[in-house]
């Protein structure tokens, strides 16, 4: 089990394939494991690297405070440690890890070639009474009832439908596993988080790609899109939050042809 040394912690890693590389960065109390449906399909082309961000996974959890900026800058130095034999990378990130792929294309263009931000935003900041109650309903959650039951709450929102019940039972699994401290430390990264202002500085081909079901309107990820120089929206079907999981055939098709077309007009 691969792990490499950055900023005094240990991160987790794994690389599979040869080609073009594709780095793909987990959301909010996910892991390396849940591209389970990507890294076979995308090995055959590329090769690929999933990383667990601090406080997740395998990687270290320290108790100190977390921010995105600082998820950023473990992530840079990874992309430029000896692992990765690569000038630039292409990102492919979802939800926290969307809004990661973001601050790396803004603050470091120089390793960045290509991002993906699925079911993500630019701004996450607390704006009114609702959002901040569903905060804080989230916080209250995981500190009375556990990490189980919240995974189970999630899982239920984001995969609905029989199809779906074997695999809401190991995302509750997989969730309890987390550290709660890191967890909420990581909650605590997002909130408030924003990077309207320097949409700017990601001059980088960018996909913007949004379920039709996602937590956040369609409408919010065309202003996003718009905001940046070079930066495309593609929305997909029937599906949720969840979309690598729910629509991994239409996901996987969606991002590889959007990756295959960078490296074309390079």
């Amino acid at each position: 089990m691969p792990k490499i040394k950055i900023n005094d912690i240990n991160l987790f890693y794994e690389i599979k394939g040869q080609g073009e590389p594709v780095l793909f960065l987990h959301g909010l109390g996910s892991s390396t494991i849940d591209w389970e449906y990507q890294i076979p399909y995308f090995a055959k082309d590329y090769q690929t690297i999933t990383v667990d961000i601090r406080g997740h996974g395998q990687s270290d959890k320290p108790s100190t405070a977390y921010s995105i900026a600082l998820f950023a800058d473990d992530i840079s130095k990874f992309i430029k440690s000896p692992a990765i034999s690569a000038n630039k990378v292409n990102i492919v990130g979802i939800s926290m890890g969307g809004m990661l792929a973001l601050q790396l294309a803004a603050s470091y263009p120089e390793l960045v070639k290509s991002i993906v931000a699925l079911n993500s935003l630019a701004d996450f900041t607390l704006k009114n009474l609702s959002d901040k109650y569903q905060y804080f309903k989230r916080i209250l959650i995981v500190k009375l009832v556990g990490m189980h039951k919240m995974g189970e709450i999630i899982a239920s929102r984001l995969l609905p439908g029989e199809e779906f019940a074997e695999i809401r039972e190991v995302f509750a699994n997989r969730w309890a596993r987390n550290n709660k401290k890191a967890y909420l430390n990581s909650m605590a990264a997002i909130v408030n988080w924003t990077l309207e202002d320097s949409l700017d500085k990601i001059t980088c081909p960018t996909l913007i790609l949004t379920a039709d079901q996602d937590y956040t309107p369609i409408d919010k990820k065309q202003a996003l899109a718009k905001a940046i120089k070079n930066a495309k929206l593609v929305i997909i079907a029937n599906s949720r939050h969840a979309t690598p999981i729910d629509q991994k055939d239409n996901f996987n098709a969606t991002v590889d042809k959007f990756i295959k077309g960078v490296n074309q007009n390079a």
